[in-house]
């Protein structure tokens, strides 16, 4: 998939803030109402958001077709007739979009970093949370750095996400300068993500998942629980296969590694590793009902999104 979306100087290394806010203009179409969850990996079904997202309104006589676990059972128990709740849709909603900038991140043998398409795919986001009118938080990390964003209303909001992002250390960092373990940054994330997300909210969280632990699997599917969880698994072709048997050179600022594709046992290893991680991953998301969407490098991020996502029709 071409990055149709982007202009032709966009780099493939890095983002600008600038390069982020023309992002603005294409998420428009991008509608965060629905999961059309038929194109991504939990089942063939439409899903609105759960949790909180919606507001207690009355309570009327239980007709049948209603939910049972809408019944009101404190009015029902004050009466001889079962009521069920209303509820109507709470117009301001909070959207958490959770980045990841840690080193393997900050790869890519087509297209862009993973890095790259996961910021431009996170403020394509942030710009359609802020043309539904919901409330704009985030949390974005790398090896060492961890910064929050509390949730906000307005062009503000996406404007401040956007800035964070850009400016973030970690762009500047390099591979030998990360002394911590990115496991434990990752996990040190999704444990600040349990702490601030808010039940009935949007999470979004991009990240290859490298190193995702037990307990970062816990502090997810916690969120989980009271939340509509996306979790966009960025990816690149290299990582999936190996390219056809030879010497390959891999090159990074003034680092350089050789490595060689021949040997066909390591093909099969190599190939099997990736697969039983991402499979295992997608149990655990489909276990927790949280939603998966693959993102390559080589992927346009605003085609990826209106396709997992839907198209705005007004």
């Amino acid at each position: 998939m071409q990055l149709d979306h982007l202009p032709e100087d966009a780099s493939p290394v890095s983002v600008s803030q600038s390069g982020l806010i023309r992002l603005n203009g294409p998420a428009r179409a991008i509608a965060l109402d629905v999961l059309r969850v038929n194109s991504l990996q939990t089942g063939a079904y439409v899903s609105h958001f759960r949790g909180r997202g919606m507001e207690f309104d009355e309570s009327r006589p239980y007709q049948p077709g209603d939910d049972p676990r809408s019944i009101d059972w404190r009015v029902t128990a004050r009466s001889t007739t079962a009521y069920t709740k209303l509820f109507r849709e709470e117009r301001e909603r909070p959207v958490l979009v959770m980045v990841d900038l840690r080193s393997n991140m900050h790869f890519a043998t087509r297209g862009c970093f993973k890095s790259v398409n996961a910021s431009r795919a996170a403020a394509l986001l942030s710009w359609a949370a802020h043309h539904r009118g919901d409330r704009l938080g985030g949390l974005i990390f790398g090896d060492t750095v961890h910064r929050e964003l509390k949730p906000r209303l307005g062009r503000q909001a996406a404007l401040r996400f956007v800035h964070a992002l850009a400016e973030h250390p970690d762009w500047e960092r390099r591979p030998h300068d990360a002394h911590d373990d990115g496991e434990a940054a990752l996990t040190t994330a999704l444990a600040a993500l349990r702490r601030v997300a808010r039940p009935g909210s949007l999470v979004v969280v991009l990240s290859d998942f490298q190193g995702l632990s037990r307990t970062g699997q816990s502090y997810l599917s916690a969120v989980a629980r009271h939340n509509e969880v996306l979790a966009v698994t960025l990816n690149d072709p290299f990582e999936r296969d190996l390219p056809p048997p030879g010497r390959y050179r891999l090159v990074a600022d003034d680092e350089e590694l050789a490595i060689d594709t021949e040997a066909q046992a390591a093909r099969r290893d190599y190939t099997r590793a990736y697969t039983e991680r991402m499979e295992a991953f997608d149990q655990f998301c489909h276990r927790y009902g949280i939603h998966v969407m693959p993102l390559s490098t080589e992927d346009d991020p605003v085609t990826a999104l209106q396709t997992a996502l839907g198209r705005r029709t007004h």
